[in-house]
């Protein structure tokens, strides 16, 4: 059952200046792991405080929690994330709660605490956790359709796409965080025509695709499943993930096997992972259309009906090298929400362990590309320009299709509703560099 507590009473906030009003607030707290900006410390964990970090490593070594909290504190001075997540499910609640009290106004702790606060400004970042393996999903019904109409207009989704989450395992070594750049990847392209070798070089279709990625926390022995019902509490949390695809390259390898090097170039994450506990007050019942086939038994619960989705606002901007070098703001080429997937976060967890696979501490499950039921809410290039056909005009005069180098694309998100304020996932931001 969603566990709404003292940690999430709107009417809390934070001695730290400033943390009221922007999407770090005490009702958030996400995990980073960080550094001071141009300096060779090693990076450790953090928790996200209006436009600062809490330094957790620092923390541990004043000892200032008990029981399990002090013991979930410990994990997080011990390296990247995957020695929290292991814990579960009590562990992690138990260490919110000690610092959201430490965090509150009024709080006997402010003195010892507000020297360990470094300001985000002076911070950079690495990956949250050590991936050991990624698998990304395809679970918006809008996005398959829109995409599918492309390649199959008299069929555009397969006849397993309502009854499966479909999927597929990518690379965990080229996923990055937020600021990474890369070069545009170089591939086989399909040929010009029948009995003809195919094209090589560049990526002439770049793209990004607007993703969440789900971090898993305590895992699942060989040969055991997690049913739907327990599969909230092996979720830690949530990110923003761009899955850059080059569909250029993907048109010509997919078949018969699916993605390959048109997908595993590069991934970008947010450095911030937004808690499970953190994202209680924004659940939302999650429908499934009645013409549709309803999930199979282990797919399907009461409880994931009535509350298994979450009401994520996201969106695209993008910058470019003429708008830097003017001055103009990213522009916004969509917007859509994690609410209009077609499966949920645990039906994700659920399907993967079915067969006995074994989920561990750290791993990252991606979404696939999160487009709304409007054109305007499309997650890709693909679809807003149509599969290529349809230029977008920027508001700085220059027209786009798909990416071109020094292109920078930015995905972020954020929950709110009335009378509760405003949790943000931060951001993810990547840029294309020439190929090599």
């Amino acid at each position: 059952m969603p566990k709404l507590n003292e940690t999430h009473d709107p009417r809390l906030r934070s001695w730290v200046h400033g943390a009221d009003d922007g999407d770090f607030p005490i009702q958030n707290l996400p995990y980073a792991m960080f550094r001071r900006r141009g300096t060779q410390e090693p990076l450790r964990a953090g928790v996200g405080i209006g436009d600062r970090i809490l330094d957790l490593a620092a923390l541990a070594r004043l000892r200032p929690f008990d029981g399990p909290a002090a013991q979930a504190l410990q994990a997080c001075a011990e390296g990247p994330l995957n020695t929290l997540m292991a814990q579960g499910a009590p562990a992690w609640s138990a260490l919110r709660l000690a610092l959201s009290r430490a965090l509150r106004a009024g709080s006997a702790r402010q003195a010892d605490i507000e020297p360990l606060l470094v300001p985000q400004a002076q911070a950079e970042y690495g990956l949250p956790a050590r991936i050991g393996d990624y698998t990304d999903f395809y679970i918006s019904l809008h996005h398959a359709t829109a995409v599918g109409k492309q390649f199959r207009p008299d069929q555009p989704l397969l006849p397993n796409y309502k009854w499966v989450p479909i999927g597929y395992h990518g690379r965990a070594s080229s996923i990055g965080v937020s600021g990474q750049a890369f070069a545009r990847p170089v591939g086989q392209t399909r040929p010009p025509a029948d009995g003809q070798p195919p094209g090589f070089g560049p990526c002439a279709r770049l793209d990004y695709e607007l993703e969440l990625g789900i971090f898993v926390g305590d895992g699942n022995a060989p040969g055991e499943r997690i049913a739907l019902e327990q599969a909230d509490d092996h979720l830690f949390g949530l990110c923003l993930l761009n899955d850059w695809s080059a569909r250029d390259l993907q048109a010509w390898e997919y078949q018969p096997l699916g993605p390959f090097l048109a997908k595993n170039f590069a991934s970008t994450l947010s450095p911030w992972i937004v808690t499970r506990e953190a994202l209680e007050p924004f659940r939302a019942a999650w429908e499934r259309p009645a013409g549709d086939p309803q999930p199979l038994p282990y797919l399907d619960t009461p409880r994931n009906r009535a509350e298994g989705a979450y009401d994520v606002h996201l969106e695209v901007l993008i910058s470019t090298e003429r708008s830097r070098a003017q001055g103009a703001a990213p522009a916004r080429l969509s917007q859509s929400n994690f609410r209009d997937a077609y499966w949920t976060a645990s039906q994700l967890i659920a399907h993967h362990t079915v067969n006995g696979c074994n989920l561990q501490p750290g791993d990252l499950l991606g979404t696939g590309t999160l487009s709304g039921p409007l054109p305007e809410q499309a997650g890709s290039l693909l679809e807003l320009t149509q599969g290529g056909k349809r230029p977008l005009t920027l508001p700085w005069g220059e027209e786009r299709l798909f990416l071109q180098d020094g292109d920078e694309v930015i995905l972020r998100a954020y929950c709110e509703k009335p009378g509760y304020p405003r949790i943000g996932f931060g951001e993810s931001a990547g840029r294309v560099l020439p190929a090599r």
